[in-house]
């Protein structure tokens, strides 16, 4: 990741985002964690873990003789939460050497990072690469073109205003190099990468108030680039930003596809 990453860490929003996040998404990512046998005395690497939900449930599943190695290109949302089982280090992905402890990872976890990483497959490589023999690469990765509404059921003006707005948002995306349709292809992307027991499953919210505090926020956050771009204006963020505020919209996600595999 780098420079052109859109939602910047440093802003107060994505504080707020990182909680909606955790509260749409983390059971999904802990039952799949669960699955694959997390449990004591584990090695795991979170890697461009944002905020600090996924380090601290993957510290209690290792428990003190478990170890949590937690990356990011920006820790401003983890630093404070590195204690003698969860390590936070400042690292890039795509472009640093992996982080592995000798015989490696037991289970390397990127939700929501891929999507936005210029040279995905380098990354992937390096993550593949930090496992030990039987260890597991979970990665969970937006696909927004399978489903690009966050109004499916497009009933009125405001939903029209809300899909709009959500396209522009994919366009400036799309500009910082995120590939918009990467979620379904990680199943095969981890199979060519040499894995072994490859499944995936998809998962969606819709009405979740957790969704509106995630929209209510990413605009936010964005909402300088959509003007300078002339993708909408002031008076249309505010219209939109005030239609979230009422919860009358039935707002969705796009698809969150978690696909795992095993380093034979």
């Amino acid at each position: 990741m780098d420079g052109r990453y859109l939602l910047d860490n440093k802003q107060s929003e994505a504080g707020i985002r990182f909680g909606a996040l955790a509260e749409l998404f983390d059971p999904v990512t802990f039952r799949h964690m669960d699955r694959l046998g997390t449990g004591k005395g584990m090695r795991c690497w979170e890697v461009g873990a944002g905020g600090p939900s996924i380090p601290l449930g993957l510290a209690e599943r290792v428990g003190p003789t478990g170890s949590v190695l937690a990356t990011d290109i920006d820790v401003s949302w983890t630093r404070d939460i590195a204690d003698g089982v969860i390590e936070v280090r400042t690292h890039d992905v795509a472009a640093d050497p992996p982080p592995a402890p000798p015989g490696g990872f037991d289970l390397v976890h990127a939700r929501l990072v891929l999507v936005h990483v210029v040279d995905r497959a380098e990354a992937l490589r390096r993550m593949v690469r930090a496992l030990k023999p039987g260890g597991w690469l979970l990665l969970e990765d937006a696909d927004p073109m399978l489903q690009p509404l966050p109004c499916p059921d497009e009933s009125g003006p405001e939903q029209q205003l809300a899909n709009r707005m959500r396209s522009d948002f994919r366009t400036l995306m799309a500009e910082r190099g995120a590939d918009l349709a990467y979620g379904r292809t990680l199943p095969r992307a981890l199979r060519e990468a040499g894995l072994a027991d490859v499944q995936a499953d998809a998962y969606f919210p819709i009405t979740s108030p957790a969704c509106a505090v995630l929209e209510h926020a990413t605009v936010r956050q964005v909402r300088h680039l959509l003007v300078a771009r002339g993708l909408a204006t002031d008076e249309e963020i505010d219209h939109h930003l005030a239609n979230v505020a009422t919860g009358q919209l039935d707002l969705a996600t796009g698809p969150m596809i978690s696909a795992w595999g095993r380093r034979p």
